[in-house]
């Protein structure tokens, strides 16, 4: 259960997307109701894994998404990843036309590139390291989207992700960049 009346106290305004006990994004705002713009990706009516939601928050467009896993891989989850994407890739592109101010953030269960991982040659295997789940991730870059945290740290390792099943604790080897902040060109200067 998505705990509305815990964030609204702290002084935030929240909308959700979730599925009981599974996939879920929200998106929340100090001060501020998100206004829904809205909830799942265009292009496929029947998907109902609640991976995606859009709010205006005080003039800018936040996306927050939860793009599938993919593993085993390749077979059908992958091939359902890679279906996915392509739909965040076109609806991508229209929000670029746009011109808002828009950020895409979420867990793209993506690592694009080899710092990306503290060791990337664990992860060849894995559908979140596979060729073409990297190749969907820079599509979006050549469309225009901007990668924010490589725009701050171009060469550091930053990680989002470590494997927290290794010994009751953090496996420090294994930090991953799987979640990432994509921002529209009008949000880079800030």
């Amino acid at each position: 259960k998505f705990p509305v009346e815990a964030i609204r106290e702290t002084g935030y305004g929240a909308i959700w997307h979730g599925q009981k006990s599974y996939n879920g994004v929200a998106i929340l705002a100090r001060g501020a109701d998100p206004i829904e713009r809205r909830r799942g990706l265009p292009g496929d009516p029947d998907d109902s894994h609640s991976r995606y939601i859009e709010a205006e928050v005080s003039g800018l467009v936040v996306g927050c998404l939860y793009l599938p896993n993919g593993n085993p891989a390749p077979g059908p989850k992958f091939d359902y990843k890679l279906r996915w994407f392509d739909r965040l890739i076109s609806y991508g592109q229209a929000l670029l036309q746009e011109r808002a101010p828009t950020v895409l953030c979420g867990d793209y269960n993506v690592v694009p590139t080899p710092i990306d991982a503290v060791v990337p040659r664990r992860w060849l295997g894995d559908a979140v390291y596979f060729p073409e789940s990297r190749q969907a991730y820079a599509g979006m870059l050549e469309d225009g989207w901007i990668d924010a945290v490589r725009r701050i740290h171009p060469q550091k390792g930053v990680y989002t992700y470590w494997n927290h099943s290794y010994g009751g604790g953090y496996d420090r080897s294994s930090g991953l960049r799987m979640d990432h902040l994509l921002v529209s060109p009008s949000l880079s200067p800030r």
